[in-house]
């Protein structure tokens, strides 16, 4: 399970999204490169993503949750 306040540390560590280090941490490795070489995409995708971070973890955590139960089911 990921936590939406080490998102949030880390999207500010990362000079508030910029760098992207927020969705490495989510496992969004392509648009973690994106972002750390167009500068969080000129800074918009960085703003929209200290909106859309709470619910971004929670996806991720909700698609990890049904790998669980798809795999128990599968057992």
């Amino acid at each position: 399970m990921k936590s939406t306040t080490t998102a949030l540390v880390l999207w500010l560590i990362g000079i508030f999204g910029i760098l992207g280090f927020h969705r490495f941490y989510l496992g969004k490795w392509g648009t973690g490169f994106l972002w750390m070489f167009t500068g969080g995409v000129a800074g918009i995708g960085a703003v929209i993503d200290l909106f859309t971070l709470s619910s971004q973890v929670k996806q991720y955590n909700t698609g990890k949750e049904l790998d669980v139960i798809r795999t128990k089911a599968l057992k």
